[in-house]
């Protein structure tokens, strides 16, 4: 089974960016949809986005015109570009498949903070 591995958190200040990678084991050109993910301190973890074999993406309320989503099947890699952060994004990221298996990878810490 493919592994995903997530990258590229970190802090940043209200109104700055970040852009999230997530490199898997294997190809993922045969995965029909893949999804980013966010667990914030003390909540569950929620579907930020997802993206079809072929590129179409779905985006939750909250982060649509801030997010954007994308996927490199030759490259193996997921990627969540993310554009004026807001404090209340700050969580646990994790990529996984749509609809999502129970193997779920480490994450990458999002730290939004003046």
């Amino acid at each position: 089974q493919v592994q995903l591995v997530e990258s590229g958190g970190g802090l940043v200040q209200p109104g700055g960016s970040l852009r999230l990678s997530c490199a898997a084991s294997g190809s993922i050109s045969s995965i029909a949809i893949l999804g980013w993910y966010r667990q914030p301190p003390g909540k569950q973890r929620e579907l930020v986005a997802r993206i079809s074999r072929g590129g179409t993406p779905t985006y939750t309320d909250s982060v649509k015109g801030r997010f954007t989503i994308s996927r490199d099947n030759a490259q193996n890699t997921l990627y969540l570009q993310m554009n004026s952060l807001k404090p209340e994004d700050a969580a646990v990221y994790y990529c996984n498949f749509w609809p999502p298996i129970s193997n779920w990878g480490q994450g990458t810490q999002v730290t939004v903070s003046s």
